[in-house]
């Protein structure tokens, strides 16, 4: 299992800022991250899920 942190998620969304990230948490388009001491993570295998979905639905 691989984790990401912000900077890895954004570069991995195209370079997507942290609030629309965050927005994208709020309205369930993608995973919500956990936190590793007292840093966040996003679980990478479930965010792919998650993309992969939404370009599904969008096709």
């Amino acid at each position: 299992m691989k984790y990401l942190n912000l900077n890895q998620l954004s570069e991995k969304m195209g370079g997507r800022s942290r609030s629309s990230i965050y927005r994208d948490v709020d309205e369930n388009r993608i995973p919500a991250p956990i936190k590793i001491g007292s840093r966040l993570y996003w679980i990478e295998s479930a965010v792919d899920e998650a993309l992969s979905s939404a370009q599904q639905h969008a096709a």
